[in-house]
Parts: C-alpha cells; structure tokens; sequence
C-alpha cells in the first residue's frame, strides 16, 4: 500500500509517498481503508521536529494525523464495528507512528475511532475529525461557555475557528470572529454576529469578552486581559512563546489562559457528529490534495490565509 511518510525533519519536501506493507488489526483495533485525511497544525510540527520527545527520531514516521474511511477488518474483541462501516478518527498524537492517518490503511484502537456523519463525503468528515473536537472540547469542556456570553474566536477562518464560530453560536453565544476582512461573509454565514478584520483591529480595540478561544498562539497576554470579570480563555496554537504566556498567567486563577491537547476519544467523535446531525456544524473545505502532492498541501498550510481545511484525498 502506499503511505505518506516524513523521511527527516524539515520543510515539507522530506514528505514522501511509499510503498509499504499492509498492516492487520490486533487484539481491539480496527483496519481502515482511508479516504482522506487532513493537514493539522500536529502534522507540521512532527514533520519540523518540534516535538522530538513524542514522535522519536527514527524514520520514516507516518504523515496524517485524522482519517475518515471504511472499515477493511476488525481484531479479536471488537464490537460494534463490521468491515464496510463508514468511520472517522485519529490516529494518537503522542504516540509515533510509522505509517498514519495519510496513508491507503491504517491500523488504530477501536476507541479511537466512531461512525462518521451520514450525508458527509469523507474529505468532509476528514475536515471536521480534528477541527470538531478540538471546538468542542474548548468550549464545552474547557472553557465551559454559557448562554448569552460574548465570545472571540482568533484566528476564526482556519478549521479550528471556523468549526469554533459555529459549535459557539449554537451553544448561544454571541459570536466575534476575528480574521481577515475578505472572510467575512463566510464567517456570518457560519454563525458570527460580527467580524472583526485583524489586520486592522488590535487587542484594545475590541472586548471584554466572556470567552476568548484563540487559534493563533501569539500575543496571548493582549488579548487576555479583554476578559470581562469571570471570563476565561483557551488557545489551541501553542509554540514557545504561547506556552510561556500560558505558565504566566497561572497567577490569574480562573482568569488564566487554558490549554490542552485535542485527542478524542469516540465518545467525542460520537458528540461531533451529533453536532453535524443536528445541522449545528458543517465541514469547511478550503482545498483538496492527491496523496501525491501532500507537500504541496504542508506548504499551502504554512502559508496560511486559509478558509477552513486543506484535505488530503487518499483514494480517488
């Protein structure tokens, strides 16, 4: 079969698509026949060798980190799960992996994965397996956002804020997005009262708000001081400096900026695609790319300016 894999650390051209052999599921995993995959901000700092300690320095290491797919063979004490199911889901992000999400099979935990929505195509699913949960989690689960309360969501037209726009308004949020001016019919489309172009509004223009999710990771001080009395904050864009202004502000108690790493389980999965069901999130898809030119896909990625996600098809 043929898989995306990282060949050294580097700028996306050390991505390469190999043949390699088909793996069989274990005792509790799942073979599934990928479809398509996206690229997620992981994908870019494993393939850089920002996170050494989690991906290991032995090569090839597998390229992808979701997948939306059909299920090709089921392990010994699986349940619930027959071979042509129609799946989404991740493979760990803090386990290495040879071959990934990027790849024509992959093998993964039975808890890792869940039925994907009925009425997606799987680049659709495969746009909304990271981008819905890591939503999700940050404004139900950390954040805890109410009804009513005024919400920013930075960074809103990338597929983390783009899916965040929606999953806010429908918890009956009042919706600032901040992105670039020429998003801004999308944005309102999506759920946002109001769009703020960032090239041109700064942190002490706008506020307070309630709940501020942030995508971007820089300037994270700035904008958590525009929280209202009781507000609180969560970034999903995490690098040096975010993590430091994240230790910083510890000493602000329920104040302080949150953060977390998105690995769903398929419990989550399972509440994403109630989401979808319900008409509450729809994917955004900015492009989509062969397995063959999932460079071009890293690069397109790291140049940012995107509106929702850049998918990888996997199979035509």
């Amino acid at each position: 079969m043929k898989a995306a894999q990282i060949t050294s650390f580097g700028t996306p051209d050390v991505l390469r698509i190999n043949d390699v052999d088909r793996p069989a599921p274990g005792v509790g995993e799942v073979l599934v026949s990928v479809e398509a995959s996206s690229v997620n901000g992981h994908d870019v700092i494993v393939r850089a060798g920002e996170v050494k300690m989690v991906s290991g320095r032995r090569f090839p290491i597998g390229a992808g980190l979701d997948f939306s797919g059909v299920v090709a063979a089921t392990g010994a004490d699986v349940e619930g799960y027959r071979a042509g199911d129609r799946v989404w889901g991740m493979v760990h992000p803090r386990q290495r992996h040879a071959t990934a999400g990027a790849a024509e099979y992959v093998v993964v935990p039975a808890d890792r994965i869940a039925p994907a929505p009925a009425g997606l195509s799987p680049v659709e699913a495969a746009s909304l397996v990271v981008t819905g949960a890591t939503a999700l989690i940050a404004l139900r689960d950390s954040v805890h956002i109410a009804g009513g309360e005024r919400v920013l969501v930075r960074g809103a037209a990338g597929g983390v804020g783009t899916a965040a726009v929606q999953l806010a308004h429908a918890m009956g949020g009042h919706v600032t997005a901040l992105a670039r001016d020429r998003h801004a019919r999308l944005l309102t489309d999506l759920g946002a009262d109001e769009v703020l172009d960032y090239g041109s509004t700064t942190s002490d223009q706008i506020g307070p708000f309630d709940v501020i999710v942030d995508t971007v990771g820089s300037e994270l001080h700035c904008y958590r001081s525009r929280l209202a009395k009781g507000g609180r904050m969560v970034t999903v864009g995490l690098s040096a400096g975010a993590l430091a202004a994240i230790a910083a502000s510890s000493v602000y108690g329920a104040r302080r900026i949150r953060t977390f790493s998105a690995n769903p389980d398929s419990a989550v999965l399972r509440d994403v695609a109630d989401h979808v069901t319900s008409g509450a999130l729809r994917p955004v898809v900015d492009s989509v790319y062969p397995l063959a030119d999932i460079a071009a896909a890293h690069e397109a990625f790291e140049r940012g300016g995107v509106m929702g996600k850049h998918v990888v098809a996997v199979s035509a």
